[in-house]
């Protein structure tokens, strides 16, 4: 019997043979990205890193924060393969993790422009962490995320859909379909990185909960405005105390701890 099931219209989180490898290989992800965020620090914009650096480091933190996202999804989309499971789920990973990889691209280009208008400025910054964090806030409330997040809650219906397309490339369109709703879901989530520092650990940690969270969490959907909620205090403590503001935006003109 499969220990990958719905609850109702939520996938729940289980252990199988799929999710057991995948979360295997996300807690490499995750120490290969913490020793590499203690390497480098944690700073303002792209700290200095040049677009192809950046993107591999990128790569490897979505790596870790998303393949636990994914696992339970990748289980239930090889339970819809009748041939060649070992091949095809494979390609189905690989294709999700492309998506989050290539958000690197607008990624860098956001912390290059933090890079131009932050300068040395502390109170730019904090102003930008402002801004960035009411986004978020906003976001959290809309119908897309709603939408977003209820085809990550429930893909069952599209994922057996999309199992019937033909072709070699067949499991990276779904994987392509079901990560276009994951970041739907999630890409706002990702832009807090802009507030916090790029390489900031403990902000890795914290976004990766808050994003299984909402996807397996039995009150995933009010848990999404609870964040909501909890963005918009934090942008206001930011504005109204210099201290909340230091300890959680990265110092300008160099790397900070953030970890």
């Amino acid at each position: 019997m499969s220990t990958t099931a719905l609850s109702g219209d939520r996938l729940r989180l289980r252990l199988t043979p799929t999710t057991a490898t995948l979360l295997a290989a996300a807690a490499l992800a995750w120490a290969a990205a913490i020793a590499r965020a203690h390497e480098l620090g944690n700073g303002v914009g792209t700290m200095g890193m040049t677009l192809l650096s950046f993107l591999a480091m990128w790569a490897l933190m979505m790596t870790a924060m998303m393949l636990p996202a994914v696992a339970p999804v990748a289980s239930l989309y090889a339970q819809t393969i009748r041939s060649d499971r070992w091949a095809r789920v494979p390609l189905f990973v690989v294709g999700y993790l492309m998506v989050w990889a290539l958000t690197g691209l607008p990624a860098y280009a956001s912390l290059r422009v933090v890079d131009h208008v932050a300068g040395d400025s502390n109170a730019a910054m904090r102003t930008i962490a402002v801004t960035v964090l009411v986004a978020a806030s906003i976001y959290q409330f809309t119908p897309l995320k709603t939408l977003c997040l209820r085809h990550c809650r429930s893909p069952l219906a599209q994922l057996l859909q999309f199992g019937n397309v033909k072709g070699r490339v067949r499991d990276v369109k779904v994987a392509l379909h079901h990560a276009g709703y994951c970041l739907g879901c999630c890409w706002a989530l990702m832009v807090l990185f802009i507030a916090f520092g790029v390489m900031s650990v403990w902000a890795m940690v914290g976004l990766a909960v808050v994003i299984l969270a909402e996807k397996f969490g039995r009150h995933g959907a009010i848990f999404t405005r609870i964040v909501g909620a909890a963005c918009l205090a934090l942008a206001l403590l930011i504005l109204l105390s210099p201290t909340v503001a230091h300890v959680i935006i990265p110092a300008n003109g160099g790397m900070a701890t953030g970890m």
